[in-house]
């Protein structure tokens, strides 16, 4: 087990021997707020090369660099599964994208439905978060948050992947799902629930399959937890 206690995502090759520079923001961080110097054991992964520990070998106010010794996990690819999701309030939409990170989610698509009452949202910020999620539960993989787009050219796009479209007019029923290999998506609507155009259009897909998530209807962000909950323990690596 490693003696490193600090996990930092970084956007550099990580390798045998190789030389990391810091950012101002990982400098800040591990010297300014965690008072950390040359010699501190951290553990770095960019979610290409596994985990791995290095060692810091310069620490100033604004930069530094730290040196890899050894992997300490190989990358751990999640199932190819995405979560789409209209995005709610913004603390609860940070909410939704950090659990779907921890919980093994591939890809992240805030998408905008009839009643989709958030304006805008900010990727930046989500995928920072999803960076933070994976930093604090020991993920090697950091899943990619996209641009908010439309349902129905999301849908357009999807190709062959299943979707496991959550359905609140179906509270109450048993959730169940097929036993289909390959891509999944799984779609949460927002809190005014989904058009009934739009719940034409999905239950016409051939690909779709509408699930209740038990005899409540939950809050969006609850239901992105179930829904995830769900799907890992029927299709995915749990």
């Amino acid at each position: 087990m490693s003696d490193a206690k600090i996990r930092l995502y970084v956007e550099h090759p990580l390798g045998a021997g190789q030389s990391v520079p810091l950012s101002r923001e990982h400098a800040h961080y591990l010297f300014g707020v965690m008072r950390q110097g040359v010699g501190a054991p951290v553990l770095l992964f960019n979610g290409q090369d596994g985990e791995w520990r290095a060692e810091v070998t310069e620490a100033g106010k604004r930069g530094g660099s730290l040196l890899c010794a050894h992997q300490t996990q190989p990358l751990h690819m999640p199932p190819d599964l995405w979560l789409l999701f209209a995005p709610i309030k913004k603390a609860r939409t940070d909410f939704i994208v950090e659990k779907a990170a921890e919980m093994g989610a591939r890809r992240i698509v805030p998408v905008q439905t009839d009643f989709t009452n958030a304006g805008r949202v900010h990727r930046d910020r989500l995928q920072a978060h999803a960076i933070e999620a994976a930093e604090q539960c020991g993920g090697t993989y950091v899943p990619e948050v996209t641009d908010m787009e439309r349902l129905e050219r999301v849908l357009a796009g999807l190709g062959d992947r299943q979707v496991m479209f959550c359905d609140e007019a179906l509270v109450g029923g048993s959730p169940t799902l097929p036993n289909v290999a390959g891509p999944w998506a799984i779609l949460i609507g927002p809190e005014g629930g989904f058009s009934e155009k739009e719940r034409a259009r999905l239950h016409g897909l051939d690909a779709a399959h509408a699930v209740p998530l038990g005899p409540r209807i939950l809050r969006a962000d609850t239901a992105a937890v179930a829904a995830l909950t769900l799907w890992q323990q029927h299709l995915g690596d749990w």
